[in-house]
């Protein structure tokens, strides 16, 4: 259920990042070639894609790692849908105009488990993110073994006596 729901949310960011990058796209294609026009706005849209994505589809906090990393989710995308303008545009001599709107559904399934892959990913090491949301008070240790912040718990205790 919480996937069908993240694909849904997806797909309604795709439908905002598609409309992005499309005017974005007309935008530029008045000045520049329609190759270059497609790699800028979908720059632009992908920069759009990756917040709406963290706070709407996966409700996670979008940090610089994810942001980094968010590219990479969009590698696929990014192949598909320029080869698909391309051949589209080129060998089958379709419109400039509609040769993205083609190529990008195409795209869409890979990049939703890529994305989600990367976003639901932790920032840090599942050992120490659980210690720090969800673990016992400070000082007294996730469970056993040494305290990772039995270092910080000495002088606090010491100073309270």
């Amino acid at each position: 259920m919480k996937v069908r729901n993240q694909l849904v949310r997806f797909t309604l960011v795709g439908v905002v990042n598609t409309g992005t990058y499309y005017g974005c796209y007309l935008f530029f294609l008045h000045r520049l070639p329609y190759v270059v026009s497609h790699v800028l706005a979908f720059g632009l849209s992908m920069t759009g894609s990756f917040f709406l994505n963290s706070w709407f589809t996966y409700r996670t906090r979008p940090t610089w790692r994810k942001f980094v990393l968010f590219p990479l989710t969009n590698a696929a995308n990014f192949v598909i849908s320029t080869a698909g303008v391309y051949l589209l545009v080129d060998v089958l001599r379709l419109s400039s105009r509609y040769a993205p709107l083609i190529t990008a559904a195409a795209a869409v399934p890979i990049t939703f488990m890529v994305s989600r892959m990367i976003m639901l990913r932790p920032d840090r090491a599942p050992g120490p993110a659980l210690a720090e949301t969800e673990g016992p008070a400070p000082g007294q240790g996730p469970g056993p073994g040494p305290a990772p912040s039995d270092g910080d718990a000495r002088p606090a205790a010491s100073s309270s006596a």
